[in-house]
């Protein structure tokens, strides 16, 4: 059964769902994305609207299916050592730490499908080797989440890890896994992965030297943005990082942080 075309009407409803749901402000040009994410749901679901499968998602009745909805919904495609400019600071960073013999702890408070938390780790691991350190990552999506925790990539995604951490902590797949890598256990097991939405209180979380906080503001309406970055800002330590995308701002947003260069804040 193919799904018929998304109505503007059903893709309002859409947009008043992910807002309530994540506080993500969807704009008509996301019209498409919608329809083409959703309508694999549709038909498991054998329905023929996005009208009928917002009123499966409303009733309640497919427990589980809201989350799913979300998921896919919510799900940004991301890459390795991604605005290299962050990871050259958070290296500066480490080596103080080493230097001083504390404890380094960072959040990765959007990290997809994993790729930002293990090149932070990777860094840290270079950097501090033993030296206690720490990295949270966590997303509102359970299924980017438990992809995550795999650690396998495609190859294609892994072109800016340098090839130095590719010898020391990832592994090239062979046979049936050709063209992927893996990265490895000891690394996986310093990240720990949790689901949090950035668009509610928060869990205990500690406080943290570095956040990075990139690509997810853009989705945000202003006042939902405000929230989202007071909210993160709270969980830096003084003297602590802020990292947001290339694309994204805080002016007239947060006065818990100043800018130290485009998406480079810390809070004094």
């Amino acid at each position: 059964m193919t799904p018929a075309a998304i109505s503007d009407h059903e893709f309002a409803q859409f947009q008043r769902f992910i807002f309530d749901a994540a506080g993500i402000t969807m704009a008509p040009s996301k019209k498409a994305l919608v329809s083409g994410r959703l309508s694999k749901r549709l038909q498991h679901h054998r329905v023929s609207s996005y009208g009928e499968y917002f009123k499966l998602l409303a009733s309640g009745q497919a427990p589980g299916e809201t989350q799913f909805a979300v998921d896919l919904l919510t799900t940004n495609e991301t890459y390795f050592f991604r605005e290299n400019k962050h990871f050259d600071l958070l290296r500066n960073v480490a080596q103080e730490a080493r230097a001083s013999g504390q404890a380094l702890r960072v959040w990765s408070a959007a990290c997809s499908s994993g790729e930002e938390p293990y090149s932070i780790a990777m860094v840290l691991a270079d950097v501090l080797e033993q030296q206690r350190w720490e990295i949270t990552a966590s997303d509102i999506s359970s299924r980017v989440l438990h992809k995550a925790r795999f650690g396998h990539y495609p190859m294609e995604r892994t072109g800016n890890i340098p090839r130095s951490y590719l010898q020391r902590f990832c592994l090239k797949g062979m046979d049936q896994y050709a063209g992927t890598l893996l990265v490895q256990r000891p690394l996986r097991q310093r990240v720990q992965f949790m689901e949090v939405n950035l668009n509610a209180p928060l869990p205990q979380l500690g406080s943290f030297d570095v956040i990075f906080l990139r690509n997810v503001l853009i989705y945000f309406s202003a006042a939902t943005k405000r929230q989202v970055v007071a909210r993160v800002a709270q969980q830096l330590k003084p003297g602590g990082y802020l990292f947001i995308g290339h694309s994204e701002s805080l002016n007239d947003i947060n006065s818990d942080v100043a800018m130290l260069a485009p998406s480079i804040y810390r809070k004094p």
